[in-house]
């Protein structure tokens, strides 16, 4: 799936169909794996995925599942089904609810013969403002994470270099808030360049407007990889 040592996210969030797959047929060539959220699924449901995965690419469902263990265990368990390869929880929800994603994605590969997806589970929104505490709220989430065995974490630029510092290879990291030099950070407050993830131990980068609000994406794509290579 990789084409890079650190691998690259796109994420489609577009609430028109014709709009994502013309996102996904302009860029799949240089892209590992496509960020389907909350707006393009629930409008559109499963057959976006299957969209995306026809082009090799691996799909990362980001419906952030937040919920007493039983019924994340049972919507991550379903979700299994639609052969994506990672999906996201909320840290937040605690140990347990982790646990219970975890055994979800267990249960739900087993019954449905599909690979059991990568459980990641989310931190702290990177809209929110760096506050001195946020690292904290962080570093505190990923450990959980790691007591409850799932494979990694979404943080920010700012905290990933800190998150691998204390768990190395453990959590799988994928940093959002990723911004070419000179773009604007829009709705998003802790934010950083591709090559800083990538120096600070990204295993995954989130990239979004960056690309898709560029008036020539693989242009855009062809930069965050060229920043890539650099770093």
């Amino acid at each position: 799936m990789a084409k890079s040592e650190t691998r690259i996210i796109l994420a489609l969030d577009f609430d028109r169909l014709d709009q994502a797959e013309r996102m996904v047929e302009i860029t799949h060539e240089h892209v590992d794996v496509y960020k389907i959220g909350p707006i393009l699924f629930t409008r559109f449901g499963p057959g976006i995925i299957e969209f995306a995965r026809n082009t090799g690419a691996g799909v990362f469902l980001d419906l952030k599942f937040h919920d007493i263990p039983n019924t994340v265990r049972g919507g991550v368990r379903a979700a299994s089904s639609l052969g994506v390869n990672m999906l996201t929880i909320h840290a937040l929800g605690g140990i347990d609810m982790m646990r219970g994603a975890l055994e979800g994605a267990e249960e739900g590969s087993k019954t449905f013969g599909t690979a059991r997806p990568l459980i990641i589970g989310v931190t702290v929104l990177t809209s929110m403002a760096g506050e001195e505490d946020t690292l904290t709220q962080v570093l505190k989430l990923a450990g959980d994470a790691c007591e409850a065995g799932i494979d990694g974490v979404v943080c920010s630029p700012l905290e990933v270099g800190r998150v691998k510092e204390a768990h190395g290879d453990r959590l799988l990291t994928v940093v959002p808030g990723i911004r070419l030099g000179g773009d604007q950070a829009n709705d998003q407050a802790r934010v950083g360049t591709p090559g800083q993830a990538v120096r600070d131990g990204a295993d995954f980068m989130v990239v979004g407007r960056s690309v898709t609000g560029s008036s020539d994406p693989k242009e855009a794509l062809a930069r965050i990889l060229e920043e890539v290579e650099d770093a």
